[in-house]
C-alpha cells in the first residue's frame, strides 16, 4: 500500500494547527493509499510549541528533533510525527526538513505532498491531487487556486492574484512549464521525483517554491494541475510572506535559470 507523506511546515499557529491536523487526518484519499502527516516545528514560541506537542500528544509518535532510524514511519492512516528546528530558519528549511526525513524511510511507489498549518488550503482536495497522478514517476502534480470558483472579488485579493500570475508567468518564461499557480503550496512528488530535485533545494524561506518548479522543470519533469480551494487570510490573522520575499522569489527564478 502506497502512504502519502503530508508534510506541514509550522511556525507560531496555535489557533489554526490542531483544527488543520483533524481535518487533514480526516480527509479522504484514494482507496489503497495511508497517509503520514510529518509536521515540522520550525522553532515556534512557547504558545506555538505547545500546540505543536498537544497534536503529537494524540497519537503514538515520539517528538523528535532529528530522524531516528528505527522508525520506518508506517502507523496508520491517522499517523503524524513531529520535527522540530532548535532554530527558526524558515518555510523552506522546514520543508527540507521534512522531505529528508520521508526520503530515509519512503518507497519509490510513495508521495509526498506539501500542505500549509494556517487552514488557507482544504485537505479535501488531497483525494483530487493524488488521484492526478500517473505511473510516470517524474510527473509532479500541483494545485491551481485561481481557477473561477477560487477567485474572489476586491482589491486586496486581485493584487495577491495578480502577483502571484506574474510570478507565475516569469517562472514559465525560464523553465519552460506552463502552469498556472506556481506559489500554491499544494505541491505532490512521487518518490523518485523528490529524492532526484532533493540536491538541488537550497532556499530557507518561501523562495523555495520557485527553486522547487525549476528544479522539477531542470530534471526533466513535468507538472499537472489540479484545482484547489483557497480561503486567504490577511497580515492582520499571521499571514508571513511579504514583498521581500517576492523580491527574492523573482531573484529565483532568474538564478535557477541562469544554473
Amino acid at each position: 500500500m502506497p502512504t502519502l507523506y503530508v508534510v506541514v511546515p509550522y511556525f507560531n499557529e496555535p489557533r489554526t494547527l490542531a483544527a488543520c491536523i483533524d481535518r487533514l487526518q480526516a480527509a479522504r484519499l484514494p482507496a489503497g493509499w495511508s497517509r503520514r502527516v510529518v509536521l515540522v516545528d520550525d522553532a515556534s514560541a512557547p504558545v506555538g510549541r505547545s500546540a505543536a506537542d498537544a497534536v503529537a500528544a494524540r497519537t503514538d509518535d515520539h517528538v523528535v528533533s532529528a530522524a531516528p532510524k528505527d522508525d520506518d514511519g508506517r502507523n496508520s492512516a491517522s499517523a503524524l510525527t513531529l520535527l522540530r528546528h532548535a532554530r527558526n530558519a524558515g518555510k523552506g528549511a522546514a520543508l527540507m526538513t521534512g522531505f529528508d526525513w520521508v526520503l530515509a524511510r519512503a518507497r519509490d511507489e510513495d508521495a509526498v505532498l506539501v500542505h500549509d498549518a494556517d487552514l488557507e488550503y482544504d485537505p479535501a482536495d488531497h483525494a483530487a491531487l493524488v488521484g492526478a497522478l500517473t505511473t510516470d514517476p517524474m510527473v509532479a502534480v500541483f494545485g491551481d487556486r485561481w481557477h473561477g470558483a477560487a477567485i474572489r472579488p476586491g482589491a486586496v485579493a486581485w493584487l495577491h492574484r495578480t502577483g502571484n500570475r506574474t510570478l507565475t508567468a516569469l517562472s514559465n518564461a525560464l523553465s519552460g512549464l506552463r502552469v498556472h499557480d506556481m506559489e500554491c503550496c499544494s505541491k505532490l512528488l512521487k518518490i523518485p521525483l523528490l529524492r532526484t530535485v532533493r540536491p538541488r533545494l537550497s532556499e530557507p524561506r518561501f523562495g523555495i517554491e520557485p527553486q522547487l518548479t525549476a528544479a522539477i522543470a531542470r530534471v526533466g519533469g513535468a507538472i499537472r494541475e489540479v484545482p484547489v480551494r483557497y480561503e486567504a487570510r490577511g497580515f492582520s490573522e499571521g499571514k508571513k510572506i511579504g514583498m521581500r520575499d517576492g523580491l527574492r522569489a523573482l531573484w529565483v527564478i532568474a538564478r535557477e535559470r541562469l544554473r
